[in-house]
């Protein structure tokens, strides 16, 4: 379980969010909301501890999280607002790439099928830096699957996806929370899930 306690962060005396308390066991989602300024990216850096909080405390299956840092990451997928795909290779070219980093299991078919349902099968010789914003959006999101960890964290994860690849990705985080998943994720839209909390910043 992550546990958060009274965290906040204060950049010469400003305030970026103050006394965030949650806790992200299995089975569930939390979404964090807020326009964009309002410290969503901050909370979520500082969870993962790229960030050093100005007061409070994270812990991970009951250990401050500085001292599990390593189990924490070998449990977790974090999905940024950076790309990690590499612009000069193809989509299949990352998609073995990350394979390999993450000793992943996933099957060839399984891969293809994604890449279908995500509209992506007729692109994936392409290169990324031919690609629609919202078509590497959504190969930055088959890491979800490639990598199978169970706490997922992202940060607005349906910027530049279409309506019906949302309802595709949302309906992902559903099953994953079906098989014991946990999600924390930022955004501005409004989605709705079967059962999440939802913390304003």
């Amino acid at each position: 379980m992550l546990l958060v306690q009274n965290l906040s962060l204060y950049r010469s005396n400003i305030k970026i969010f103050d006394d965030v308390n949650f806790s992200l066991g299995s089975s569930k989602i939390i979404i964090l909301k807020g326009k964009n300024g309002s410290g969503k990216t901050s909370l979520l850096k500082t969870i993962l501890f790229l960030l050093q909080p100005s007061s409070g405390s994270i812990y991970w299956k009951s250990k401050i999280i500085k001292k599990s840092i390593y189990d924490f990451y070998n449990n977790l997928t974090f999905i940024g607002d950076k790309n990690t795909s590499i612009r000069q290779l193809t989509i299949a070219e990352n998609i073995i790439i990350w394979k390999k980093i993450f000793l992943s299991k996933v099957g060839n078919e399984e891969i293809n099928n994604i890449l279908s349902i995500l509209k992506l099968d007729n692109f994936k010789n392409k290169k990324i830096n031919t690609l629609s914003l919202g078509q590497i959006k959504k190969l930055e999101l088959i890491r979800l699957i490639i990598e199978n960890k169970r706490y997922w964290i992202l940060d607005e994860p349906f910027t530049n996806l279409d309506t019906e690849t949302i309802d595709i990705i949302a309906q992902s985080f559903e099953d994953h929370c079906k098989n014991e998943g946990s999600i924390l994720f930022s955004t501005h839209q409004d989605v709705r899930f079967k059962m999440f909390e939802e913390i304003t910043l």
